[in-house]
């Protein structure tokens, strides 16, 4: 970022700070459970949606991926090798394998080659175990869920709460598992007419960073599309076009003919040269709603000026970063490993740990 945006920054960010609450301002901006309440259990396992949605998330996010004999799956990959105990598990040790997933040599153990029944001998382990060693005390508690066992978990905690709670999967990879004979997107719209999720107004929104696939569910569903754009690359599915491309006034119009949203790495904005970046107007001038992706409260993931400046901090300022999301940003949600953040910025309680507390975003004048 260059001087002059910097200082743009920081004057807008402090004007901010004594300006607005702590708090999420607008009442229709929804927090997703990134995988979960990832940040707190081991992600995409029953325990970590119903603890998201125990914290008040308007949806829970599962990745999705087949199994072998075709049963939807909640993994971020489909290779998992870090998110269950498969590595050590001597009975499927010749299963370890190389496959080009979008382009890319991967090496490990695939959901593919697994049936559901096998798959459900595995436990599941915290991915970020460096990051989250709290989350690591649960690992070989849980199994992979499967997609129904996840709506089911949704309706039974919709009855209990009188509330509804969204669903907003993420369809992995779907050009290569068309590849090898598996229709995931086919298997998705499936199962989700199957439970009553039809028509525009259901609480769902289907995810996808390839294109041809997004423009293929338009055809068969009525449901919420949501394109997904990084801040580097471009779909696995079209070579020839950035998501940077992808996110010009010129892009954007063309992702309204089949999409209803935009799932956005938060960097693009927090990058921006100018402020506030002009992405998120352009966007709803197309008639899209924009879902940035992801809050996390680690001082780690965080964004240098929201980052505690307390030494040893694990944790940072992500409380006012999600209040900024919601404000001058002016998204229409965020994807969180941390549901409670809003709870917390509500009631203006700290994010911190013993090592360090902060409330309000601490700018660090520019170098």
């Amino acid at each position: 970022m260059g001087s002059r945006a910097q200082v743009k920054w920081l004057l807008a960010l402090a004007a901010l700070a004594l300006s607005t609450p702590a708090m999420a301002q607008d009442p229709d901006f929804i927090i997703i459970a990134h995988r979960g309440a990832s940040g707190e259990r081991p992600e995409h396992t029953l325990a970590a949606y119903e603890l998201a949605i125990d914290q008040g998330a308007d949806y829970i996010e599962p990745d999705l991926v087949p199994t072998r004999d075709g049963v939807l799956v909640a993994r971020h990959e489909n290779e998992i090798s870090g998110t269950t105990d498969v590595a050590d598990r001597p009975e499927f040790a010749t299963r370890l394998t190389t496959r080009v997933i979008d382009g890319e040599e991967v090496t490990g153990w695939f959901t593919e080659d697994f049936t559901l029944a096998e798959l459900r001998t595995l436990r599941a382990r915290e991915r970020l175990p460096d990051i989250r060693p709290q989350n690591a005390r649960y690992d070989g508690l849980y199994q992979v869920p499967t997609f129904d066992e996840i709506i089911a978990l949704v309706r039974a905690k919709e009855a209990e709460t009188g509330r509804v709670i969204g669903l907003y999967p993420e369809i992995k990879h779907p050009t290569y598992f068309k590849d090898i004979g598996i229709d995931v997107a086919h298997l998705l719209v499936t199962q989700l007419h199957a439970a009553g999720y039809e028509g525009a107004d259901a609480p769902v929104f289907i995810q996808c960073f390839e294109v041809a696939e997004l423009w293929r569910l338009a055809s068969i569903t009525e449901l919420r599309l949501v394109q997904l754009v990084a801040a580097e690359g471009g779909p696995a599915d079209n070579p020839s076009m950035t998501y940077a491309q992808m996110v010009t006034p010129e892009g954007l119009a063309e992702i309204a003919d089949y999409a209803d949203g935009i799932g956005v790495d938060l960097r693009m904005f927090l990058d921006a040269q100018d402020f506030p970046p002009p992405l998120v107007a352009q966007a709803h001038a197309e008639g899209l709603l924009v879902h940035g992706w992801t809050l996390r409260r680690e001082n780690v993931f965080l964004p240098e000026a929201y980052q505690s400046q307390e030494e040893g901090a694990v944790y940072g300022c992500a409380d006012d970063l999600l209040t900024h999301l919601s404000g001058i940003f002016r998204l229409d949600g965020v994807f969180t490993d941390n549901p409670s953040l809003e709870r917390r910025s509500r009631s203006r309680a700290a994010i911190g740990n013993s090592d360090g507390q902060c409330t309000a975003a601490r700018v660090r004048p520019a170098e």
